[in-house]
């Protein structure tokens, strides 16, 4: 497993209304698998850390996104 492209992205906890960083991360598997890896990485028990398996196309969307719109594949 190859490591392409990491960042951080913030974003306002909705509970708390502090500033928090999200990481993403996309990782490449054999020659056309995509693995995004995203983790809201607080530490804490309500931390959330989600697989998902992209498409080429998806992988190249989320490689191009531009900053205002970072995050989208968390919803």
């Amino acid at each position: 497993m190859q490591l392409l492209f990491s960042r951080t992205v913030s974003f306002i906890d909705a509970s708390s209304l502090a500033i928090c960083e999200a990481r993403e991360a996309l990782f490449r598997n054999g020659s056309k698998d995509f693995i995004l890896y995203l983790s809201n990485g607080d530490g804490s028990s309500a931390s959330e850390e989600r697989l998902l398996f992209l498409e080429l196309r998806e992988a190249l969307i989320w490689l191009n996104e531009a900053p205002e719109e970072q995050g989208s594949f968390w919803m």
